[in-house]
């Protein structure tokens, strides 16, 4: 496995997307979760508590090729009650590193 800068291979831009749904039964979950690892966009997705049920992390080209994954994603996946996205203006920490204490 190898790191990669995304500027330099043209996926520099982070969207959060916030995601409801009115469906918490394991069948739901299950599709839900299928579904999402099939998007190559989304490098990270969790189960949420509070306000939002899951929340995604798309890393895209620009803002049209988000446009055609959200797109994607709210016609393949039935349930999703409300669907909105926060772009990442600046990048001010990311690393992979965790500390062992």
């Amino acid at each position: 496995m190898a790191l990669l800068d995304g500027t330099k291979i043209q996926r520099g831009i982070s969207v959060f997307v916030h995601i409801k749904t009115q469906h918490h039964d394991s069948a739901w979950l299950k599709t839900f979760a299928a579904r999402v690892i099939c998007f190559d966009e989304v490098v990270e997705c969790y189960r949420m508590s509070g306000e939002w049920d899951y929340l995604l992390r798309v890393v895209v080209k620009d803002i049209e090729t988000f446009d055609v994954f959200y797109k994607k994603l709210i016609n393949d996946i039935d349930g999703l009650s409300n669907v909105t996205s926060s772009f990442a203006m600046e990048e001010i920490k990311y690393t992979t590193k965790l500390p062992v204490m």
